[in-house]
């Protein structure tokens, strides 16, 4: 397994759908089957971009314009990218990381109502080329996933959504793996956390034999 092309590996899912959990699944497969990886995560990954990260999520009394949001999303990005992601990959490391730009199709398209075009002319700007040659998507009803959200604490701005919004959300995460097949892997994310972790472990065993 050390000596294979290094992957880049997304996780994605809304609220509450467990991925922080689940990466420690991947990683521990990760360390099982011997291979060098790197775990970050979006918006953030560098001083910089969790910076724009704090920006992002913070709560505020001034509306934050749909563009303005995009904008700092793929700010972030191309500082990730080109400080991380790359340079890992190109050390022959793993990149395992949570959320990417298809996060961006489902929370600032899908959520927000910006054309899908429009995130797709900075994709291509900012990323070159570069796309996840895998996606976990950790799929729920949006109640299941607010509920559990609530559980952990303060909502920051994106968590304090009305339910329209996220239901949107997982509408055009669907409509991600829908039109990237080859990529996406859906998990059921309203089992139990040891039911999706199985999930998890089973998918990661036809990948990698781990």
């Amino acid at each position: 397994m050390t000596e294979q092309q290094p992957k880049f590996i997304t996780v994605e899912g809304g609220e509450g759908a467990g991925k922080s959990t689940n990466v420690g699944i991947i990683k521990a497969c990760l360390d099982d089957a011997g291979i060098a990886y790197l775990h970050t995560r979006e918006p953030g990954g560098t001083p910089l971009a969790e910076e724009i990260r704090a920006l992002l999520l913070t709560k505020r009394e001034e509306p934050v314009a749909a563009d303005t949001e995009l904008l700092m999303a793929f700010a972030a990005r191309a500082q990730h990218i080109a400080q991380v992601i790359r340079p890992a990959l190109a050390r022959g490391q793993w990149v395992l990381c949570d959320r990417f730009t298809d996060a961006t199709f489902a929370y600032q398209g899908s959520g927000r109502g910006i054309p899908n075009d429009k995130i797709a002319q900075l994709e291509t700007m900012v990323q070159q080329g570069l796309q996840p040659d895998l996606t976990l998507l950790f799929d729920l009803p949006v109640e299941i996933g607010m509920e559990r959200a609530r559980q952990r604490g303060a909502l920051d701005r994106f968590e304090s959504e009305q339910i329209a919004f996220f239901e949107r959300v997982r509408r055009g995460y669907l409509e991600r793996a829908r039109q990237h097949p080859q990529r996406f892997h859906i998990l059921d994310a309203s089992q139990g956390l040891e039911s999706v972790a199985q999930q998890v472990r089973q998918l990661m065993t036809q990948l990698l034999g781990c």
